[in-house]
């Protein structure tokens, strides 16, 4: 009897795990790509392929072509993000890994020839990963998705260029990936029913800060045709001496000789990021967060992968044909104060810190944009991110021949009643859950610490008055 039960419960299992197969290639889809057959899934209205590897990395390298594969490779989950902090969380190789060019396409129909929208993921130069905003309900809006993942901080963006000829791309090779990224979307995009030649790079925070950086780099021209920078003005201020001063002091942490370079292969990520922060501090300086400038690991440029830094003076010539989206968000990173009852003359007194005798001036121009202000608006309105982008706005508008668009994103959460850094992204993905709570962005309270108020004042009396 019990062998009979048992023999019936291993039928039945073995029935429904046939039918789970049966569904799933049904649900399926084989895409061809130069480097082998990928396998794909429906998922809630268009096909995802997820974690495709575009590159194959050799630590402090240009990115390398990928080795072919026979068999058909199931695109099925995300790859590996890029090394990074993770504040103590333990990630598996799968979760996290130096190999970490992979990259994920969201398409409803194959043969068609829709336009292609490449995403950069926020985070800086040093963090996050493509996961974070999944592009399957914008695939529904007619245009094929890709998002991808590339090398960050240290791995990415450690210029070693004075100590070997090998070495003299290191310190752009997270963008050179990008733009490896790019050369597959135009070698691989029509079978996912993309066109290559409408393809628009778009990205936010430190994603929009990789747009501008595209819009700069002659191995990325005619790659991509379009450019959305979203709340990505923070200026990137590091100079091929402050890069290279950088990595030398890596080496000094590390007890490195030039002359034996490739013993930083065998240093454990850890170890290099740490020796990296001790070196910034020791040589170039720490970047506080919330600054408007940044500095450190991140491109740097170098005459010839990076001709130069993009936004307050514009970018290089080489894009001057490329239509440009630009804008951000009403308040940012800003501290929010919709929690708090405060007059007008309370927020008056406070307003004079910053705009001295040019506080009427201001309340006045506010009143004049947003008739039905507030007077925690006045307080809560961005004050790092925006005046950067109009100063980028009016340079590229002025000195390029494509076009420029402006916008500002006003939703207000119905959780912090603001519309603070990255609140946009859900709508622009279409990923809208009403049962999801909403959060401010990541790392908000750290880049609001009351350490940061007086350079961004300093900042404020330089700019945000004129």
């Amino acid at each position: 009897m019990k062998h009979s039960i048992l023999l019936l419960a291993m039928m039945f299992s073995l029935g429904a795990m046939a039918q789970d197969i049966e569904h799933s290639v049904s649900n399926s889809i084989v895409v061809s790509t130069e480097s082998g057959k990928i396998m794909g899934f429906q998922h809630d209205g268009s096909y995802e392929f997820l974690g495709i590897p575009y590159a194959r990395v050799e630590r402090l390298m240009p990115p390398l072509p990928v080795e072919k594969w026979d068999t058909i490779r199931l695109c099925n989950h995300w790859g590996p993000q890029a090394m990074q902090n993770t504040w103590g969380k333990k990630l598996t190789e799968a979760e996290m890994s130096e190999n970490c060019c992979v990259l994920n396409v969201w398409t409803t129909d194959t043969s068609k020839s829709m336009p292609v929208m490449l995403w950069l993921h926020g985070g800086g130069f040093d963090s996050g990963t493509s996961a974070w905003d999944p592009g399957h309900h914008l695939a529904r809006k007619d245009v094929v998705v890709v998002s991808v993942n590339h090398r960050l901080n240290i791995l990415g963006f450690l210029d070693l260029s004075t100590c070997s000829d090998r070495y003299k791309y290191s310190g752009n090779v997270g963008m050179l990936d990008v733009v490896q990224a790019l050369q597959w979307v135009q070698k691989n995009i029509r079978q996912f029913g993309g066109d290559p030649n409408n393809v628009t790079i778009f990205g936010e925070s430190g994603g929009g800060g990789k747009v501008g950086t595209l819009l700069c780099m002659p191995p990325a021209k005619g790659l991509f045709h379009k450019a959305i920078i979203m709340s990505g003005t923070i200026l990137n201020v590091n100079t091929k001496a402050m890069t290279e001063e950088l990595g030398q002091a890596v080496l000094k942490e590390l007890h490195i000789d030039p002359a034996h370079i490739e013993r930083i292969n065998d240093v454990p990520y850890e170890e290099l990021y740490a020796a990296g922060q001790r070196a910034m501090a020791a040589s170039i300086g720490t970047r506080k967060p919330g600054t408007p400038m940044m500095w450190g690991f991140g491109p740097t440029p170098d005459g010839e992968m990076l001709l130069q830094q993009p936004f307050q003076n514009g970018f290089a010539d080489i894009s001057t044909n490329i239509p440009i989206m630009i804008g951000t968000t009403f308040n940012e990173l800003q501290r929010l104060r919709y929690d708090q009852s405060i007059t007008m003359d309370e927020a008056r007194q406070e307003l004079i810190n910053t705009f001295g005798e040019e506080t009427d001036d201001y309340i006045k121009a506010f009143a004049e944009a947003y008739p039905d202000y507030t007077p925690q608006d006045l307080l809560s309105i961005d004050w790092l991110f925006r005046p950067k982008t109009i100063i980028t706005a009016d340079k590229i508008a002025e000195s390029r021949q494509a076009k420029t668009w402006m916008y500002m994103f006003t939703k207000r959460s119905d959780v912090n009643k603001g519309s603070v850094h990255g609140a946009e992204l859900k709508y622009c993905f279409d990923n809208i859950d009403t049962s999801t709570p909403e959060h401010p962005s990541v790392g908000l309270a750290e880049i609001i610490d009351r350490h940061c108020f007086k350079q961004l004042d300093d900042f404020r009396r330089t700019h945000c008055s004129k």
